[in-house]
């Protein structure tokens, strides 16, 4: 990939990423709506090419997907 080659969308996805990526507790402050645009973000990225990155996606997307019902409920699924 080619700088030229980098969209607005793969930076915000990439910066939402490290935010995160930088402690485990920081998954857990993002906004819903900080979630709900890294979950339709995440879903464009295509890695078909990579399926063990395929596989992680997935996972994560699950992992998007309890976040916000958890935010939505006003609870963890567990408490």
């Amino acid at each position: 990939m080619y700088v030229a080659d980098i969209t607005s969308e793969d930076r915000e996805r990439v910066k939402l990423l490290s935010l995160i990526s930088s402690s485990k507790n920081e998954f857990d402050k993002l906004s819903l709506e900080q979630l709900a645009r890294l979950e339709e973000l995440v879903k464009k990225k295509d890695y078909s090419h990579d399926k063990k990155a395929d596989k992680t996606k997935s996972k994560f997307l699950k992992r998007i997907n309890v976040r916000i019902y958890e935010i939505t409920e006003g609870r963890g699924i567990w408490g």
